[in-house]
């Protein structure tokens, strides 16, 4: 089996590995999943030889055979699986997202509001070429969408892919598992299914911007105790960054993305005030790691987990009191990442052995069984963000409560937004584009909406060549 990393020079393709390794040494938590190659392809030659260094330094145990390449065709033919992780522009353009928001007084942050869609208009197109030459090339395999801002990214390539092209992301089911082990449960539960089970969950909503609005173990709701009880809300970092008053006003829990919006204010002003964005730290320690890795292949392993822990420990900084800002606590980073929602995707789907998750799907993906419409108020092809039971068969998304009141509000606008942003970078329409930014809640005017495009047409410019520029 041939599993195909888009974006192969990417920092986290050892953390992929090291679960394939496990898997095929058959322990870690991937039993019967046996991949036979991975394949590296980036348009980078030397982040490819960089990352080649590291894998090679890490020297884990019964990983499979590496093959890498810089030509998208070659990768694509006899995939498998291809785990989608590109970032079109490298680091340099998510600091001109981000920048060109701030300097508007906006937020500039890389999936949500002016800086993901950004984003998305100048990955788009690439993402779009990766959709046909799978179609062409191995229509029979599977896309798992890392590629942000992911919703829209996985929304856009459906239109070629349909149902076979699922978008992840962590914070939702790693969400479930800290509540769960608040409340005293077994994390583990929150991917059984069937007999013995014992925990079920709802949660609704887009990618980064979705709740957690029950939690039943042993047919028992523990929602609302967890959220009456400061011990067990201190266990979540999502409880801690909003606030516990109002996350007991909510009678939920967000996403930890809903930061930017219920403290929006508070949020660009951390921002503002920080000597360097998130973006341009990244581009300063990964660009330090990298050429410190070409410089020293031998040491490439001991340089790459010590950029892992300093990456993970500043990761949504800005959302944490000056108290916290040295570093996240343990729990807040149990829930294993990217690469572990991937894996349970990829192994349920191959062995048969279903397993329980929360995907980026088609809102219409349960009407085959009979479902409905997932969020009846959002178009049949919008991609929304809920639980699904996968197998052999592929992804089954499950119902689940009715939004209603503000965050159905919240829901419809951020995916009308999001749809036009779909539409400006297929057609290069900019009218699209500057309504994309200026129906955004975060950006409170159309002037300002159109400043912002104006700056990325100006400055990035693959943005300006998304539109004809």
């Amino acid at each position: 089996m041939k599993l195909l990393i888009v974006g192969g020079g990417g920092f986290r393709v050892p953390q992929v590995i090291e679960v394939l390794a496990a898997a095929r040494a058959g322990s870690g938590h991937h039993p019967g999943l046996v991949v036979d190659e991975v394949c590296l392809y980036d348009v980078s030659p030397r982040r490819l030889e960089v990352m080649r260094a590291v894998l090679a330094d890490l020297d884990f145990p019964h990983a499979p055979a590496l093959t890498s390449t810089t030509h998208l065709e070659e990768a694509v033919r006899g995939a498998d699986f291809i785990f989608s992780a590109m970032r079109e522009g490298g680091t340099h353009g998510r600091v001109l997202d981000e920048l060109v928001a701030l300097e508007q007084g906006v937020l500039g942050q890389e999936t949500v509001g002016a800086g993901g869609y950004a984003y998305a208009f100048r990955t788009i197109p690439a993402a779009m070429e990766l959709a046909r030459t799978v179609r062409d090339l191995a229509p029979e395999a599977w896309v798992i969408n890392f590629t942000n801002p992911a919703g829209i990214i996985t929304q856009a390539m459906r239109t070629v892919l349909g149902g076979r092209v699922v978008g992840i992301c962590d914070t939702p089911i790693g969400l479930v598992r800290r509540a769960t082990t608040a409340v005293g449960g077994d994390a583990a539960r929150a991917s059984r299914i069937g007999p013995g089970a014992g925990l079920d969950f709802d949660y609704v909503g887009l990618n980064h911007l979705g709740w957690l609005r029950s939690l039943v173990v042993d047919g028992q709701d523990r929602l609302p105790g967890l959220l009456a009880d400061d011990a067990a809300l201190d266990r979540m970092e999502e409880a801690r960054i909003i606030g516990f008053d109002w996350v007991r006003a909510l009678g939920m829990l967000p996403n930890e993305y809903l930061f930017y919006y219920y403290l929006g204010r508070e949020s660009l002003e951390r921002i503002r005030a920080e000597a360097e964005t998130r973006g341009q730290f990244l581009e300063r320690r990964q660009g330090e790691f990298y050429d410190a890795v070409a410089a020293d292949p031998q040491r490439a392993g001991e340089l790459w987990r010590r950029a892992h822990v300093e990456r993970e420990a500043t990761y949504m900084a800005e959302s944490r009191d000056a108290a916290d800002r040295a570093g996240r606590r343990e729990e807040d980073i149990a829930g294993g990442g990217y690469q572990q929602v991937a894996l349970d995707l990829m192994t349920a789907v191959h062995t048969g052995v279903p397993a329980r998750m929360i995907l980026d799907v088609g809102n219409a993906d349960a009407c085959s069984a009979g479902g409905g419409l997932l969020v009846p108020q959002l178009r049949e092809d919008a991609v929304v963000e809920v639980p699904c039971v996968v197998d052999g068969d592929g992804v089954h998304p499950q119902r689940v409560g009715a939004l209603a009141g503000a965050e159905l509000g919240l829901v419809t606008t951020v995916k009308g937004c999001e749809e036009l942003v779909i539409d400006a970078a297929l057609s290069g329409d900019e009218t699209l584009a500057w309504r994309a930014l200026a129906g955004h809640p975060l950006i409170d005017s159309v002037n300002v909406a159109r400043r912002v495009l104006d700056g990325y047409l100006a400055r990035n410019p693959l943005v300006a060549r998304t539109f004809g520029r």
